[in-house]
């Protein structure tokens, strides 16, 4: 096993706590009897969501994650420990997981964070129910707009109607009633 200097050390840290930084979610995995070929698939899979899959020593995760929205990470490393970077949607890289760990009980997921809170294992089914990002920020919009529109349709319906009435009483008047 290779021995790491301090400088090697500083520089993992340093370069984790960019991830944490740059990651919209980070998932902890444990993979005792993961092959070469497991490791390069989920690596590949993860990659193509926007992701990371790092294996990285648990001291250097926990001082890495000092002063981090990702510190409740640390409730969830224990053993052989790989952190898997959500760089875009942590729902997508969350699909991912849970299938290839379905198919490959050698990896297991032990927890994961979003938003600064930590989540068991048992929430990631949760999380892969939910429908991607883009959708959800279009039924926000949409729930944000309904009351507008509905508004808007308020104000209309009354100018229609008051130009019914403007129309009804011309036309009277034009029969000279």
């Amino acid at each position: 096993m290779e021995l790491l200097t301090r400088a090697r050390k500083a520089e993992i840290i340093k370069d984790v706590k960019e991830k944490f930084v740059k990651s919209q979610g980070v998932f902890v995995t444990s993979f005792k009897g993961f092959t070469v070929a497991e490791s390069n698939e989920i690596r590949k899979l993860i990659r193509e969501k926007g992701g990371e899959f790092r294996v990285i020593k648990n001291t250097l995760i926990r001082i890495a994650s000092e002063n981090t929205d990702f510190k409740p990470i640390n409730d969830y490393i224990e053993g052989p420990t790989a952190l898997v970077f959500a760089y875009q949607d942590p729902v997508e890289i969350a699909k991912v997981l849970n299938d290839f760990v379905k198919k490959h009980p050698s990896l297991q997921i032990k927890g994961f964070v979003i938003q600064g809170k930590g989540y068991k294992p048992e929430y990631i089914e949760d999380l892969v129910k939910l429908p991607p990002r883009e959708v959800l920020l279009a039924q926000v919009l949409g729930t944000i707009q309904a009351p507008v529109s509905n508004f808007v349709g308020v104000l209309a319906a009354i100018i229609r109607n008051f130009l019914y009435v403007l129309k009804a009483i011309e036309e009277k008047k034009a029969k000279g009633e």
